[in-house]
């Protein structure tokens, strides 16, 4: 634990920042964003200002999406539609399974459990 005697006086603290407080303003400054008109250097993309993108860029990108978008929904369409035939296993396979799935149906919907 610290003793009065220890401790730094507020005055003589305060008395330091105000005499370095010249310094701290010039190192703020430093880092100010650059007047629009000076040119600047190297800007990672985040950072760089953004230009405004004409109409005739913005529609032809939006025609692109559109298309793409129309072209996926097309697959997506005919995947869905496809009749590949499937092998006789997979058939038997997911006919039994059907079968179990009705049977288990009904005595869910039963009351054949109360016996």
């Amino acid at each position: 634990m610290n003793t009065p005697n220890e401790r730094p006086d507020p005055d003589d603290a305060l008395a330091r920042a105000r005499a370095a407080r010249e310094q701290m303003a010039a190192a703020l400054e430093e880092d100010q964003e650059p007047d629009s008109d000076e040119p600047v250097g190297w800007h990672p993309i985040w950072k760089r200002p953004r230009k405004p993108k004409s109409k005739t860029v913005k529609k032809a990108e939006l025609r692109k999406q559109r298309k793409r978008l129309q072209e996926a929904a097309k697959r997506r369409l005919a995947a869905g539609n496809s009749r590949r035939p499937r092998s006789r296993q997979s058939r038997i396979g997911s006919a039994a399974a059907r079968r179990d799935a009705r049977a288990l149906s009904r005595v869910r919907h039963s009351n054949a459990w109360l016996w």
